[in-house]
């Protein structure tokens, strides 16, 4: 008989994730519910490889996925039609990646972007004030794809010290969500960053490179990149060089 879900008081800390409630159940990787979505709960959770998500009208539920889905930022799968856009974007006027110009349009925009296959979405209203407050305190960022003064695309992610998590992305026009990843994928590389989670395993993310490492594994990564100093969060156009160089993917 499975034991009942862990549920958080305010400022319990979360149950280790090799504990984790979901992995006998329908649910992997599900950990424990309740608790808070402020900045140090948050911070906690990153810190241990841990992740909200949950719908409106559900309590927060906390996730550590095994096997976790990551990008290893040097396996980062540029194939031929997405360096022809990149060329292109980086030589047209007007064309531009910025870091944390508009983090809460960014956001916003991935909580109305509809899902295929997704009746609704689970970045909601609560999750949405919760990392506008994670972005103020400087651990969550955004890239953003803009085209004449238009904001077309991008995604937020979380970053502690130089472990950075992948949460989710937007586009508004064709290829702009591909663009913002390169150009965080470009950022990763000249920090020194090695790796981008991706949490969950999907088939867009597997086409661009991303692959299951184990919880362990993961969790392992986390410890030691956390404790590295934190990234510079900037983009500069010259930062295309390096991505562009490597040799062309199938």
């Amino acid at each position: 008989m499975t034991a009942p879900l862990p549920w958080l008081g305010p400022h319990d800390p979360f149950p280790p994730p090799a504990q984790s409630w979901g992995d006998e159940t329908p649910a992997p990787g599900l950990l424990a519910t309740g608790g808070t979505l402020d900045v140090p709960h948050l911070l906690q959770a990153y810190a241990q490889g841990i992740f909200p998500w949950f719908g409106e009208g559900q309590p927060p539920l906390w996730w550590s996925p095994d096997p976790r889905m990551v990008l290893h930022v040097p396996e980062f799968r540029l194939h031929h039609s997405l360096r022809r856009v990149l060329r292109r974007f980086s030589t047209t006027p007007g064309c531009e990646v910025r870091i944390d110009s508009n983090f809460s349009a960014v956001i916003d925009a991935c909580a109305h972007t509809p899902r295929v296959g997704q009746p609704g979405t689970w970045i909601v209203p609560a999750m949405v004030e919760a990392y506008e407050a994670l972005h103020a305190a400087g651990h969550a960022h955004s890239v953003e794809t803009w085209v004449n003064g238009r904001l077309v695309g991008g995604l937020y992610c979380v970053a502690l010290g130089r472990a950075v998590f992948g949460e989710s992305m937007f586009t508004h026009a064709t290829d702009a969500s591909k663009i913002a990843l390169a150009a965080l994928v470009c950022l990763c590389r000249r920090e020194g960053v090695e790796l981008i989670d991706c949490q969950q395993n999907t088939r867009h993310l597997a086409s661009l490179g991303a692959r299951e490492v184990s919880r362990t594994q993961f969790l392992q990564h986390v410890e030691r990149a956390a404790a590295q100093p934190a990234c510079r969060w900037t983009f500069e156009p010259l930062y295309w060089n390096a991505l562009l160089s490597t040799p062309h993917a199938a």
